[in-house]
């Protein structure tokens, strides 16, 4: 169950793709949040497309952060990538489950939401971070990143994106994904052949869920197309919160709220959103830190 994101050009390098195969990543998510079987799809697919876009991150401070906010009972789907593809994410309601549709798949559109937003935010370090958004077009999730590259960053993009679970217990078996994207220039008769082979690719995860490695299911979806593959990157679930992280979260409410909290509580226990880590802070610790605090401020004319 060992994850993998391959990096790579078709069509004699007039196009390029990632490749993801996230299992082990998808059921770290289930296990740590206890997600229902439609909430581990829904986050699942968009953990699955963030690393893939945080793995061709060029430096280690750099970060991007994508969130679905749709008009289902999902509430937000929040997720954080960082270089080499490390991820991390939460949904705010993941123990909610739906009937399945009336195809007898999980109704991850309706989980999230016909409409709404999908927000993307690279950090690189720059003054400002970019931020990009797009309506969703589905909840659906993939169709909903490929309007976002289409439409927010003029890329137009094919994404698959998949997760695969038991139907008796929910454990993921499959968790894949492709990105492909042309070039600048690349010709349309190239573009013909990629979309001639569109309908295999939802294939991916069912391979992947029976055994076949990732290298191998791109090289039979796509070795047609002089296929290419120049980076391997070992994506994973990686939380980095730390406790210097939440002190300073403490210190952003502001001095009096801080103070109101010693006089009346004596002790904070603040949780990671994405790890559920919990960190407690008592008298002493709170001293300090408005100790700190007050050291820290500029004196006044």
């Amino acid at each position: 169950m060992k994850d993998l994101i391959l990096h790579g050009m078709l069509a004699h390098q007039t196009i390029r793709f990632s490749a993801i195969a996230g299992q082990a990543l998808v059921t770290e998510a289930q296990r740590i949040h206890t997600l229902s079987r439609v909430a581990t799809a829904a986050l699942g697919r968009q953990l699955l497309m963030t690393s893939m876009i945080a793995s061709q991150l060029k430096n280690t401070t750099d970060t991007v952060t994508t969130v679905l906010a749709g008009n289902g009972p999902a509430g937000n789907l929040v997720c954080v990538g960082r270089y080499g593809g490390l991820v991390k994410g939460y949904a705010t309601e993941p123990d909610v489950e739906l009937p399945l549709r009336q195809d007898g798949k999980l109704d991850v559109g309706g989980y999230i939401g016909h409409t709404g937003k999908l927000t993307v935010i690279r950090d690189l370090g720059l003054k400002e971070p970019y931020v990009g958004m797009c309506n969703l077009i589905s909840g659906e999730v993939a169709e909903d990143f490929a309007e976002f590259f289409t439409a927010s960053e003029q890329q137009p993009s094919l994404v698959y994106l998949g997760v695969r679970e038991q139907a008796e217990t929910g454990t993921v078996i499959g968790a894949g994904g492709l990105l492909i994207q042309p070039m600048p220039g690349c010709p349309d008769s190239e573009i013909s052949r990629v979309e001639a082979i569109a309908s295999e690719i939802p294939k991916l995860t069912k391979m992947l869920s029976e055994g076949t490695d990732l290298e191998a299911a791109v090289m039979e979806l796509l070795g047609t197309l002089e296929l290419e593959i120049t980076e391997r990157v070992d994506p994973a679930f990686a939380c980095d919160c730390s406790r210097d992280r939440l002190e300073r979260a403490l210190l952003s409410i502001g001095e009096e709220e801080l103070k109101d909290i010693l006089a009346k509580e004596g002790e904070a226990e603040l949780t990671c959103q994405f790890c559920l880590k919990k960190y407690h802070f008592d008298r002493t610790d709170l001293t300090d830190l408005l100790r700190a605090a007050k050291s820290e401020e500029p004196d006044g004319e």
